[in-house]
């Protein structure tokens, strides 16, 4: 079976920044923006993003260009009989688990532009009961969230079955970019709302005080998370990069995508939650309780929520094809299965585990894994403790267990790229010293 690869750059820049922008970026971020200080929180999380977020994404991808297989057969194939290779069942395992949950509020996305689409959110269409209320009881039912999850994940999986070029690539160079064009045009619209000035400057003027361990430790674990590393999908796709593309080039792309999204993204939801006097919500709150009462009393607000939750969407299909590729891959070439048949596979396990965890909302709510839900649990269990330990051990990997000069050769493309020898020796202090420090940091953070 001959191994399928991305078919050029502009194929590999657009399906790596899909695979980092996400659901994260349009309502995470903007949480962590408003929990930690605004313009303070943004300062330290551009340095944390780039001095380690970044060296992080590149070990990530140089190992799997490195192996040029998938993220469970890697370790295997570069540290043959050694104990690293139980690390490829976590890098498997991980997206596996991820996804299954991310459908669900996937599934919620897609329900919410057909809501937007029939006009519920334009202004003066408001419900009477309040919009927390009908977003507790959407979620807390039985049927209509398992459908929505049901079409999400077998959009997903089409695409995915299509293969790597045809699918995953061409799925990325069309959708990435309506998903800025629809991000910045809300934005526009967000910014010219009265007092949204207000917002702004308190988006991007900083106030160092603000500044303290806690910020720090949040900036890193958002960066961390909003990259997507340690859960074997640049691993997976790494693997599928040409040996002339340029590593530093395209992680650096993907990286700067992610956090000008991520931006666009607050400008987008922050004024306007200025404006209004509301408060941001963590997660779900914020774009399904806090933003349709927005739209409903705004200006041009039915459109705007159609552009929202289109790109809501886009952004959650764009990470989740990413997370059922690695466990697709894997079955293909461990298992030997076609495409096809290693999605149905996928497609099949993720969809019961996601079934659980929506229902973990309604009829399952009282089944309890160390006191949480069983969505809360595979939430919680993938952000705090999987992420952070499939980090530490691909920059560890790198850093330690392989050769500095196989990495210099996989990071120079054999010497032939002259900037990026120039700035090896920073780039592999970073993963070897610096990055494994902040990732420990993290873990304890989220243990304490």
């Amino acid at each position: 079976m001959q191994r399928e690869n991305f078919g050029n750059r502009f194929g590999v820049l657009v399906a790596m920044a899909g695979s980092a922008i996400g659901l994260g970026n349009l309502w995470r971020f903007p949480y962590m923006v408003g929990e930690y200080g605004g313009a303070a929180f943004i300062f330290v999380y551009i340095i944390c993003f780039f001095l380690l977020c970044l060296p992080i994404l590149i070990a990530e991808i140089t190992i799997g260009r490195r192996s040029q297989t998938n993220a469970f057969r890697v370790f295997h194939k570069l540290a043959p009989g050694s104990r690293w290779n139980l690390v490829g069942i976590l890098m498997v395992a991980t997206p596996i688990i991820v996804v299954s949950y991310y459908s669900v509020i996937g599934g919620w996305s897609v329900e919410y532009f057909v809501k937007a689409c029939s006009l519920d959110f334009s202004p003066g269409a408001g419900p009477e009961a309040g919009f927390g209320d009908i977003f507790g009881s959407f979620i807390s039912s039985v049927w209509a969230p398992v459908l929505y999850h049901t079409f999400y994940l077998l959009v997903t999986a089409a695409v995915v079955a299509v293969g790597v070029k045809s699918g995953i690539e061409r799925f990325g160079k069309i959708m990435m970019p309506l998903l800025f064009v629809i991000m910045i045009v809300i934005a526009v619209r967000s910014a010219t709302l009265p007092g949204a000035g207000d917002g702004l400057e308190w988006l991007f003027r900083p106030d160092f005080s603000k500044i303290d361990a806690s910020v720090c430790a949040a900036a890193l674990g958002q960066g961390f998370f909003s990259l997507s590393v340690g859960f074997g999908i640049m691993l997976t796709y790494g693997s599928y990069i040409s040996k002339k593309e340029n590593i530093a080039v395209s992680s650096a792309y993907t990286a700067v995508s992610d956090l000008v999204f991520a931006l666009i993204a607050s400008c987008a939801i922050m004024p306007a939650v200025f404006v209004f006097g509301l408060d941001p919500s963590e997660g779900p709150g914020l774009v399904f309780e806090t933003l349709p009462f927005i739209f409903s009393n705004m200006p041009l607000g039915g459109l705007v929520s159609i552009l929202f939750f289109l790109a809501l969407i886009v952004a959650a299909l764009t990470s989740s094809i990413s997370l059922f590729e690695v466990g697709v891959a894997y079955l293909m070439e461990e298992k030997h299965v076609s495409r096809k048949k290693a999605c149905v596979i996928i497609f099949v396990l993720t969809w019961a585990l996601g079934v659980l965890c929506s229902l973990s909302f309604g009829p399952l709510s009282d089944l309890k894994l160390f006191g949480n839900t069983l969505f809360d649990f595979f939430d919680k269990l993938s952000a705090n403790y999987l992420m952070p330990s499939g980090a530490f051990l691909i920059v560890l990997f790198v850093g330690w267990r392989m050769k500095k000069s196989d990495v210099r050769e996989e990071f120079t493309n054999r010497e032939t790229l002259s900037g990026n020898a120039r700035i090896f020796p920073v780039v592999y202090f970073l993963i070897k010293y610096m990055a494994p420090v902040a990732i420990v940091v993290i873990f304890l953070t989220n243990l304490l």
